[in-house]
């Protein structure tokens, strides 16, 4: 997870085993089990979030790029009911 391995980990318990005393240390494993559970879940919340403004956002834009081709047609129809093509030029 962070990058500790087995060996390292025996060590940091052993050390925090003799620190806190074996009293404190299962308090403080449920504690910090706790705090890495809300953190985890602010985490994906906070992913989730930015993933669907990220989805509209995209779905947005590729409506726009839609629009576009449709506007120009709508235009060069508009053009043809009078009797008009958008490349004719007037001639004098």
């Amino acid at each position: 997870m962070f990058g500790i391995g087995g060996a390292e980990l025996l060590i940091i318990l052993i050390v925090a085993l003799l620190v806190l005393g074996p009293e404190k240390l299962p308090g403080l494993a449920r504690s910090l089990g706790k705090g890495m559970g809300e953190l985890r879940r602010i985490s994906t919340d906070f992913q989730r979030a930015l993933n669907v403004e990220t989805a509209l956002d995209e779905t947005q834009r590729r409506e726009k790029q839609a629009q576009k081709p449709a506007v120009r047609a709508a235009q060069a129809d508009a053009g043809a009911e009078r009797g008009k093509r958008p490349d004719d030029t007037e001639k004098a």
